[in-house]
């Protein structure tokens, strides 16, 4: 069978690019192995932040009294119910996009595809069927899984009590002590859910500190109000073997600077690393290259190195966001589709943001401190840090915890970079975003008349923080 575009995977890029090419005349095919929608509706963004809100109005609830409002019992957790909420929620999004696949015309194969040559396809079903088909084009979007975790003794503890991000979402009880291997996104938003859902949580982590990736001044602070709820962590710690308690769980021997140490758990989450879903397509025989990692390489087009075949999301490598996969549709669908402009569409110099589901929450875009010391150390940077307890909106509603960061270029002042470490920091961080694609340098923030008292107007007073870099500059 011969087709205009197949699609491996139905991802946030997938899907929406076989609606595209269906709705625009072309023969398309869409295959699936699993389930339409991709980690992001099935197993991320989507049941993630619906139990992540599950856990908010547990921790509102408890708060209940600094409110004014008093509770006549102990909060009571029913994951059972969190549960069936999630997997109702999930079910309605993926009911959705099943129907513009079918809407659209778009044929669904159901299997494992793997590369006979550039163009060609073998597409084996669960049952061990087998067809060949064929692809003008091709477009690769079948994403990651977690990394199988390598801990001496793990084959002896019960397989039940060891989880990744997608069997922790089917408890259905929340268990007495998590530990939890990895303080990255995945770690750190799993954490504290359990936390607040009512689980003892220990984080072991290999890096200084938490999200890696932030500046050490942010990650210290979310440390401290994880210290605050309630939460063990470990830095520069990694396992070293764990032991069943046969139905007690387990003891998890850890190894710190400190010295080794012995955590007692019941349940455990591994929430260190995602490998991409490239090992069974057979790339080589379309001759697509990958990296060391397995994730396929692309140029700024989306291409792969076999012409007309390409590559979306997360299986191209970091950052693996659903914006990102989305945005690599939206590239695609113009360049190929819609072909409206005169210039190609890259992904060269988009500002890509992210929020970690925290509470607060913890957004940023563009250039952390350390990047843009790193990229530009000729330039005069300039950084300005307030905390959210300098927020009317925070202490109004109790909520000051964290602090906003932004990072500027002092000649020009335009925004290089923006954290926001605080309730509803994903909004705030928009706002900085819109400026920041739209060149507007931070002193129109610094002047502009927002509502009074919404969160964004703290963007008005930010800016009096910023402290000159007073460093050589390099010539």
């Amino acid at each position: 069978m011969s087709y205009d575009a197949i699609i491996i995977g139905s991802g946030q890029s997938g899907a929406p690019l076989a609606v595209a090419f269906a709705k625009a005349g072309h023969r398309t095919a869409l295959v699936e192995r699993e389930h339409i929608g991709g980690c992001c509706i099935n197993e991320g963004c989507t049941p993630t932040k619906t139990m992540i809100a599950s856990g908010r109005v547990a921790y509102l609830t408890r708060r209940a009294g600094d409110y004014g409002v008093l509770t006549s019992s102990e909060v009571m957790v029913d994951m059972a119910k969190v549960r069936q909420r999630k997997r109702d929620i999930v079910a309605s999004f993926r009911a959705g996009s099943e129907h513009r696949i079918q809407a659209a015309g778009v044929e669904l194969i159901t299997g494992n595809a793997r590369f006979i040559d550039r163009n060609t396809l073998k597409v084996t079903d669960g049952h061990g069927g087998e067809q060949m088909v064929q692809g003008d084009k091709i477009f690769v979007n079948v994403g990651e899984r977690p990394a199988p975790p390598s801990v001496e003794g793990l084959e002896a503890v019960d397989p039940g009590r060891v989880l990744d991000s997608t069997s922790i979402q089917e408890l259905d009880a929340v268990p007495k002590h998590l530990v939890v291997v990895g303080g990255g996104y995945v770690g750190v938003e799993f954490a504290q859910l359990f936390r607040r859902l009512g689980a003892e949580v220990t984080i072991v982590q290999r890096g200084k500190q938490l999200m890696p990736r932030e500046d050490a001044d942010i990650a210290q602070r979310l440390l401290e109000i994880f210290q605050q709820d309630g939460l063990t962590v470990h830095t520069e710690s990694r396992p070293l073997r764990i032991v069943s308690a046969g139905d007690k769980g387990f003891i998890l021997t850890i190894h710190r600077r400190a010295g080794d140490r012995d955590i007692p758990g019941t349940h455990i989450l591994f929430a260190a690393g995602r490998i991409p879903n490239t090992e069974t397509l057979n790339l080589a025989a379309a001759g697509i290259q990958t990296d060391r990692k397995g994730y396929i390489e692309t140029n700024a087009s989306l291409e792969t190195s076999t012409p007309g075949i390409y590559a979306m999301g997360d299986v191209k490598g970091p950052p693996a966001f659903t914006h990102v996969s989305y945005d690599d549709f939206r590239i695609l669908r113009e360049n190929l589709i819609d072909q409206s402009s005169a210039l190609t569409r890259s992904t060269a110099d988009r500002i890509v943001p992210y929020v970690v589901f925290t509470d607060p929450q913890l957004a940023h875009v563009g250039l952390h401190e350390h990047e843009a010391r790193e990229q530009f150390p000729a330039r005069q940077i300039q950084t300005a840090t307030m905390p959210m307890s300098y927020v009317a909106r925070a202490l109004e509603t109790d909520e000051p915890r964290g602090t906003m960061k932004a990072v500027v270029d002092a000649p020009s002042g335009q925004i290089l970079g923006f954290t926001c470490l605080g309730v509803d920091g994903g909004e705030v961080m928009s706002v900085v975003q819109t400026a920041m694609v739209g060149g507007t340098p931070y002193r129109k923030l610094q002047d502009a008349v927002f509502a009074h008292p919404v969160l964004a107007e703290s963007l008005n007073n930010l800016w009096s923080f910023l402290q000159s870099d007073t460093r050589p500059q390099v010539d």
